[in-house]
C-alpha cells in the first residue's frame, strides 16, 4: 500500500485539524518510504508578516509497513503561517510541498505552502447561534403591520400595491429607483415572528434599519434613529423582547465604512439644516470624512458620491460607534444580540479591535459577523493581509464560498470541487468560525437563487432587460428541483445556514432591485414552502449540526455524500444532481437509523434520481 508523504487533513500527520489556538502544541508528521534512504528531516515554517524561514528539525519514529514517519511539535502565537517540509538523503535535497486537497508530495522546488491559522487561545463564538438557522430581511419588504407611520419625509413614494415589481429606472419621477417604498416595518416582523418561528429560524438578520433616505438604507442619514418608516426604537425593543420568548435572536446590519450624503453627519443636500461636514467646515463631523478638495472633493465609496467614506482613523467617529455610549453599546442595550458588518474588508483593524472590545464588553455572548467575500483567513484587502478569525476582530464571516459551491454543483456538477471547498475551509478557520458561518445562497447583493438555478441561458442584461425576465413554466419546475437540492446541502454542511426572506416562498429576481421585491404572502409556492419547513425540523432535531465534524464519503461529477458526527448524534447525506439515476451506498452505522428525509434507504442503499436527496440522522 502507498502512503503519501504528508496529509493536513489527517490526524494520522496532524495531532490537530484546522487552524489551532495559540500556545497549544502541535505534532507534525511526515512518512517517507524506506527506499528515500533519508538523512534528515525539517518543518520549514514562515511567518506570514516576514520572509524568514524556520527550520526545525524533525526526530525519526515508528515504522509503518516500509514508510519510516519523522515527528517534530511546535508551539506557535496568533498569526498565520505557511508551512513545507525539506530532508537530505542518498538521492538528494527534497521538499514535501502542498498540492490538491491538503496532500503533501515531493519535490525539487519549495514552492507551494501549506497554510496554518493560529489564533486567540480564548477565541469563542455564541454558543446560541450553533445549530440554529438565520433568516435574513430586507425589512421594508418583509411585512406591512399597517401601523400609522410618522414623521415620514414628504419626497418618499409610498407604493400601494404589495407586489409590485420594485422601480429599476433611476430617472422616474418620485418612484424612482431606491426611492419606493412598500411599508415593511418592525411590528410586521413581530407579528409574523410565529411564521418563523415554524420555519425553524432561531436569529434574524435585518438589512439596515437607521433613518436613512433610500429604501435599502446603506446610506445611513442618522445612526441614532430608526427609520420612521419602520417604526421607533420602543418598536425594535418590543421585537427584540417578544422575539427572544420565542428563542429567536436579532441582529442589525452595521454600516461603518461610509453614510449617506444626505445624513446629519455629512448633509450635502441641506436636509439638516445649515450644519453638517459639508455644508461647514468647522462642523465636528468634517473630520469624520476624507475631503481632499473642500467641499466637492471628498473619498466616496467604489466612487459613489452620494456615499462619501467616513475616516475610521479619527478618534471622534472611532468613540462615536464604538465608545462608552457608542452606536454598538446603545442598541445592544435595546436588546439586539449581535451585529452584522458590511463590508468587513474595508474597515481598517484598530476600529475591528475596537469594535469587538466594545461589543464583547457590553454583552460576552453577541454575535458579530463580518461581510467577507472570499476565504477570511488569508484575505489582502488594502495592502495588508487581515487577521479577521484570530480572536481580535470577527466570529464569523457570510460564506460565500460555501454559497458559489453549492449552486455551482447543483447547476453544474462538480461533487469533488464542493468537497474540496469545504475541507479547504475547515482547514483553514478556528471551529468557533466555522460552526457560526452564515451559510447563504443568497442575498440583498445577489440574484434571486431560484433564478439562478433555474435558468441555464445568458444573465447579461441591463435592469430594462432584467425587469422584463421571468422563468417559463418549465424553468421554475427545474429551479425549485434543483434549490431542494441545494438546500439540502446548505442545511447539513458545517455552520449555520441562512435563508433570504421569500427563497422559501419561490420569490424570483435577477439582481438589485429585482431580488428584492417583497414577500408574497398568500402567494407562496407551498410545496417549497412545506420543504424548507421539514427541513428545518430536521435541523433542529439533529443535534450533529451544531458543531459535528465534517467527512466526505463519496464525491464524483454528479454527486456527494458525506456525514456529520457529533458527541451524541450523527448524520448522513448524500445528494445526486446528475440526470442519470444513482445508487449509493450507506455507512453501516446508518442501517438500523429509522429518521430519514427524501429518498428511502433499502438493503443499505439509496437510489438517488435527478436532484434527488436523502438525509439519514441519529
Amino acid at each position: 500500500m502507498n502512503y503519501y508523504p504528508y496529509d493536513s487533513r489527517n490526524s494520522l500527520y496532524r495531532s490537530h485539524l484546522g487552524a489551532v489556538p495559540a500556545g497549544g502544541t502541535l505534532r507534525l508528521r511526515l512518512l517517507l518510504h524506506k527506499d528515500a534512504c533519508v538523512y534528515n528531516v525539517f518543518l520549514r515554517v514562515k511567518n506570514d508578516s516576514d520572509n524568514v524561514v524556520c527550520e526545525i528539525p524533525m526526530t525519526a519514529a515508528e515504522w509503518l509497513h516500509d514508510y519510516q514517519f519523522f515527528d517534530c511539535e511546535i508551539t506557535m502565537t496568533q498569526g498565520l503561517y505557511w508551512y513545507d517540509f525539506r530532508y537530505t538523503s542518498a538521492h538528494g535535497e527534497f521538499y514535501v510541498v502542498k498540492a490538491e486537497h491538503g496532500l503533501g508530495v515531493v519535490s525539487q522546488e519549495a514552492d507551494e505552502r501549506f497554510q496554518l491559522t493560529v489564533y486567540e487561545s480564548d477565541f469563542s463564538s455564541p454558543d446560541w447561534l450553533k445549530g440554529g438557522l438565520i433568516y435574513q430581511i430586507f425589512p421594508d419588504r418583509f411585512y406591512n403591520s399597517g401601523k400609522e407611520k410618522l414623521n415620514v419625509p414628504n419626497d418618499r413614494f409610498i407604493c400601494k400595491e404589495w407586489g409590485k415589481q420594485p422601480e429599476y429606472r433611476q430617472n422616474n419621477g418620485p418612484c424612482s429607483l431606491g426611492n419606493d417604498y412598500y411599508g415593511g416595518d418592525l411590528k410586521g416582523i413581530e407579528q409574523k415572528l410565529p411564521y418563523l418561528k415554524d420555519l425553524g429560524v432561531t436569529c434574524i438578520y435585518l438589512n439596515p434599519i437607521f433613518e436613512a433616505h433610500s429604501n435599502h438604507r446603506y446610506n445611513t442619514a442618522n445612526y441614532e434613529e430608526i427609520d420612521p418608516l419602520l417604526g421607533s426604537k420602543t418598536d425594535l425593543e418590543s421585537l427584540c423582547k417578544t422575539a427572544k420568548g420565542q428563542g429567536i435572536k436579532i441582529i442589525l446590519d452595521g454600516v461603518f465604512s461610509h453614510t449617506g450624503d444626505d445624513s446629519i453627519y455629512f448633509n450635502r443636500t441641506g436636509r439638516y439644516g445649515c450644519g453638517g461636514a459639508y455644508r461647514d467646515y468647522n462642523s465636528p463631523y468634517r473630520e469624520w470624512f476624507k475631503f481632499y478638495d473642500y467641499p466637492n472633493g471628498y473619498d466616496a465609496w467604489w466612487g459613489v458620491k452620494t456615499l462619501p467614506e467616513t475616516n475610521e482613523d479619527n478618534e471622534s467617529f472611532t468613540d462615536y460607534i464604538t465608545g462608552e455610549k457608542g452606536i454598538l453599546r446603545q442598541y445592544l442595550k435595546l436588546g439586539i444580540s449581535g451585529w452584522r458588518l458590511d463590508v468587513a474588508d474595508e474597515l481598517p483593524d484598530r476600529f475591528l479591535d475596537r469594535l469587538r472590545t466594545a461589543i464583547k464588553s457590553e454583552n460576552p455572548d453577541a454575535y458579530i459577523l463580518g461581510e467577507v467575500w472570499e476565504d477570511a483567513s488569508n484575505k489582502i484587502s488594502y495592502g495588508a493581509r487581515r487577521k479577521f478569525l484570530r480572536g481580535s476582530q470577527l466570529d464569523s464571516v457570510m460564506n460565500y464560498p460555501f454559497a458559489n459551491a453549492i449552486i455551482n454543483f447543483v447547476k453544474h456538477g462538480g461533487g469533488e470541487a464542493l468537497s474540496e471547498t469545504v475541507h479547504s475551509i475547515l482547514e483553514n478557520y478556528p471551529k468557533c468560525s466555522v460552526d457560526t458561518l452564515m451559510n447563504h445562497l443568497g442575498t440583498h447583493d445577489t440574484a434571486r437563487v431560484l433564478t439562478i438555478l433555474g435558468r441555464d441561458g445568458s444573465f447579461i442584461g441591463d435592469r430594462a432587460w432584467q425587469s422584463g425576465q421571468k422563468l417559463t413554466d418549465s424553468e421554475y419546475t427545474l429551479g425549485v428541483k434543483r434549490l431542494m437540492a441545494a438546500a439540502v446541502i446548505q442545511y447539513t454542511l458545517p455552520g449555520v445556514p441562512s435563508l433570504f426572506y421569500g427563497d422559501e416562498a419561490g420569490v424570483q429576481g435577477y439582481g438589485d432591485p429585482f431580488c428584492r421585491a417583497t414577500y408574497p404572502w398568500g402567494n407562496e409556492e407551498l410545496k417549497l414552502l412545506e420543504f424548507y419547513k421539514a427541513l428545518g425540523r430536521v435541523r433542529k432535531n439533529c443535534k450533529a449540526f451544531k458543531d459535528g465534524d465534517f467527512y466526505t464519503v463519496f464525491a464524483n461529477e454528479s454527486a456527494i455524500s458525506y456525514t456529520r458526527k457529533g458527541q451524541n448524534s450523527i448524520v448522513f447525506v448524500a445528494v445526486n444532481r446528475g440526470k442519470e439515476a444513482l445508487e449509493i451506498a450507506v455507512p453501516s452505522e446508518f442501517k438500523d437509523c429509522k429518521n430519514v428525509f427524501g429518498a428511502q434507504m433499502c438493503d443499505e442503499k439509496i437510489t438517488l434520481s435527478e436532484c434527488e436527496y436523502c438525509i439519514i440522522y441519529k
